[in-house]
């Protein structure tokens, strides 16, 4: 594998790396980069924890950082387009570490808290915006965002983009997007609709793909505790009294559980904060903060609440409800076990979640352990839908597309060449948009 001075980031980029001890890129990193530089598409698939943020945001930086241009008011010159609030402050932090040595401006948009801070950001000009699909359409309809000039465009989580019912939002974003342009797609899965929109962004992709389904979960311990619904809560209190659970991430299905389990909990005598869609900002933030500072030990967490957070030391991950998406628990269970450190998932199973646990086992290709002191319940019917993670649907016939051209160098290694941009991105034979997806 490739070592980062191997791909030749400009000075600045492999300055501040070194100074953050990266020596050896990740596979998603090693097998994007250089197609990234030289503006090939890239279609990919990796999960959360896999180093993508570094993936997409160390070629914009090498690419803007290496052909400097001032950055224009509300007119960005690429855009991080991320799920969730707590996701795209990660991304932004992560590019400001990166770019320390640049003069990049970075600015961040999302939703709840008042807009006037992020406004006055844009005004003074930015060169690279990290945002929240609905708080950049509400900017950009009041026109304090302009993506005209817009030169890369990242779309980031595309499959939790879909399950928070972000696609029209997205397709909006899309239509406003110049047709010269180099876009970036990253999922951790490809159902039917998430390939569909790739299929609309993308030219004769490379494919890169760092995470198996079959293997992608093996590092991590996991159980299966069979038990009623009434009994999960005294289950759940018993193991995080448990001397080895340092740190744990606990998941419920709906908001509404979430607020109910994180009160037990409490009274339990056993202190909790709670994350999920409802929550403010500052609520969020708070409730992060606080577990990541270890004044409590159990997080409480919706999937879209939990999307993108990444704490290191989470000794286990609990499923208090299992997912009724199947990807979702490969997700879930990644909070855990990162950065080569060893993880627990405990996943508790009712008679209705049965089926569930059989769609599971058949995703990640093996039988999970179950406790040996649990017994299987009764077969039930699958719980209602309502207040859960949406079901994916669509098409999986692949949109035909016309007019595509071949791939030219993009300008994002431009410098590589020494040559300095002249106006706009060069485009290729036909004039058609460069996409990477990853």
């Amino acid at each position: 594998m490739k070592t980062f001075s191997e791909l030749e980031l400009i000075a600045p980029l492999e300055q501040a790396l070194r100074e953050q001890n990266y020596k050896i890129p990740t596979p998603i990193q090693a097998q994007t980069i250089p197609h990234a530089i030289e503006g090939k598409d890239i279609l990919g698939c990796a999960q959360t924890g896999t180093g993508k943020t570094a993936a997409f945001a160390l070629p914009i930086l090498d690419f803007l950082g290496g052909d400097m241009r001032k950055a224009r008011s509300g007119r960005p010159q690429a855009l991080v387009l991320a799920p969730t609030r707590e996701l795209a402050i990660q991304i932004a932090d992560s590019m400001r570490v990166y770019g320390k040595h640049l003069k990049l401006r970075i600015a961040l948009v999302f939703g709840g808290v008042n807009q006037k801070k992020q406004v006055r950001a844009m005004q003074q000009g930015a060169h690279i915006l990290v945002a929240t699909p609905g708080r950049l359409l509400d900017l950009m309809e009041q026109g304090y965002i302009h993506l005209n000039e817009l030169e890369v465009f990242v779309l980031d989580e595309a499959d939790r983009m879909l399950d928070m019912g972000f696609l029209p939002d997205i397709k909006r974003v899309i239509s406003k997007l110049p047709n010269d342009r180099q876009s970036l797609f990253f999922s951790a899965t490809m159902p039917p609709k998430i390939v569909e929109l790739a299929n609309q962004l993308l030219v004769t992709p490379v494919s890169v793909n760092v995470t198996p389904k079959k293997t992608s979960v093996k590092k991590i311990k996991q159980k299966i505790v069979y038990c009623e619904r009434g009994e999960k809560t005294g289950r759940l209190h018993d193991l995080i009294r448990g001397d080895d659970v340092e740190r744990v991430i606990v998941f419920t299905r709906t908001k509404r559980g979430a607020n109910t389990l994180a009160k037990k909990t409490e009274k339990a005598g056993i202190p909790a904060a709670v994350i999920h869609g409802n929550k403010s900002q500052s609520a969020r933030q708070k409730a992060l903060k606080a577990f990541r500072a270890k004044r409590v030990r159990v997080l409480i967490a919706t999937d879209v609440a939990a999307r993108g957070i990444d704490i290191d030391n989470v000794t286990h991950v609990v499923n208090y409800d299992l997912p009724n998406e199947p990807e979702s628990y490969v997700h879930r269970i990644g909070r855990t076990g990162r950065a080569g450190a060893e993880g627990i998932a405990v996943s508790f199973c009712s008679g209705e979640e049965l089926d569930y646990l059989a769609e599971i086992e058949k995703l990640i290709g093996i039988k999970i352990e179950r406790d040996p002191n649990s017994i299987k319940p009764a077969w039930k019917p699958k719980p209602k839908q309502g207040g859960g993670q949406p079901r994916r649907g669509g098409s999986s016939s692949r949109r035909k597309r016309s007019n595509k051209g071949g791939g030219s160098k993009s300008s994002l290694a431009k410098h590589r060449s020494s040559k300095r941009r002249s106006g706009g991105r060069k485009q290729n034979a036909k004039g058609n948009r460069r996409s990477i997806a990853v």
